[in-house]
C-alpha cells in the first residue's frame, strides 16, 4: 500500500498506544502529550479554574516530556510562583496577554512561515498578544502592529504595506467595537485573513458581539472568523496555515 495521509493517521494512532498515555497530573488531569506530533498544534494548559497545585503539577509533567508548558488565562501570582519553581526553565511572561511559556534551554522549535498581525486599537492588543505567542511557540515569524483602525484609516496603509513586501502567509486582524478592520484588510491583499472580535464596545453590542457578527456579516471574501477574544484559536490557525505554506517552498 502507498503513502497516503491515512496511512500517517494510522501511523500515529498506532504510536499513540505504544507510549504512556495513561499520565496523570495531580490525580485529574489527563495531558494530551503527543498533540504537536499528531496535529503540529502544542497543548496550551488553560489557567483558569485551576489551582496552583494543579498548574505545578501540569507544567512539571509537560517540562519532562516535552521540554515546555505553555499556559493561557493565568494570573500574575500563578505565573510567578511556576517560574520560581522552575528556575530550570527559561520564561515567557505576558501579564498582559495572561500567557506563560516555561522551556527548557534544549527546547527548540523549527522555523516555520510569516504571520502580520494587525489590532484596530491598543485595548485590542492583549488577545492580539495571545495569538503572536503561541504562533511564535509553533516556529512562526510575527510582525505585530497595533492601533490602525478604521477612525483613522490612513494609519493601516505604510504597515499594511511592508506586511505585504516581507511575504507574510497570513494576517490576523484583532477588532472590537464594530469589528469593520479584518472586512478592509481582507479586501485589499491577497493572504487569507483571520478576524478576532475582541471584547470592546458599548451598550448592547458590547462584548465583542458586534464585532463577531459585522465579520461574520462581511462582503470582503477570504475572512475566517474565530470566536470572541480567541487569541489562541487565530494564533493556532494562522501558524498552521503560515507553516504549510512554509513547507511547500521548500519542497
Amino acid at each position: 500500500m502507498g503513502h497516503s495521509p491515512l496511512n500517517d493517521l494510522v501511523s500515529a494512532v498506532t504510536d499513540l498506544t505504544a507510549q504512556r498515555q495513561d499520565t496523570v497530573a495531580n490525580g485529574q488531569a489527563r495531558p494530551d502529550l503527543n498533540r504537536e506530533g499528531r496535529t503540529g498544534v502544542p497543548e496550551v494548559i488553560y489557567a483558569s479554574g485551576k489551582d496552583l497545585d494543579q498548574l505545578r503539577a501540569l507544567c512539571a509533567v509537560f517540562v519532562e516530556r516535552t521540554g515546555r508548558a505553555i499556559f493561557s488565562r493565568i494570573g500574575r501570582d500563578e505565573a510567578k510562583a511556576l517560574i520560581t519553581e522552575f528556575p530550570h526553565c527559561a520564561p515567557r511572561h505576558s501579564s498582559r496577554a495572561q500567557m506563560l511559556v516555561l522551556r527548557k534551554p534544549e527546547c527548540t522549535v523549527p522555523e516555520g512561515g510569516q504571520i502580520g498581525i494587525i489590532t484596530a486599537g491598543t485595548s485590542d492588543l492583549p488577545v492580539a498578544e495571545q495569538a503572536q505567542i503561541i504562533a511564535e511557540e509553533m516556529g512562526c515569524r510575527v510582525t505585530l502592529v497595533g492601533d490602525v483602525g478604521v477612525a483613522g484609516l490612513h494609519r493601516l496603509f505604510a504597515p499594511l504595506h511592508t506586511m505585504l513586501e516581507s511575504k507574510v502567509d497570513v494576517i490576523v486582524v484583532a477588532a472590537g467595537m464594530d469589528g469593520a478592520l479584518p472586512s478592509v484588510v481582507s479586501g485589499l491583499v491577497d493572504v487569507p485573513v483571520i478576524g478576532l472580535p475582541t471584547s470592546t464596545g458599548y451598550g448592547i453590542g458590547g462584548q465583542g458581539v458586534a464585532a463577531l457578527l459585522s465579520m461574520l456579516q462581511t462582503c470582503a471574501p477570504g475572512l475566517s472568523v474565530v470566536n470572541v477574544d480567541n487569541g489562541i484559536g487565530a494564533g493556532i490557525t494562522a501558524a498552521l496555515i503560515a507553516n504549510r505554506v512554509a513547507r511547500a517552498r521548500k519542497t
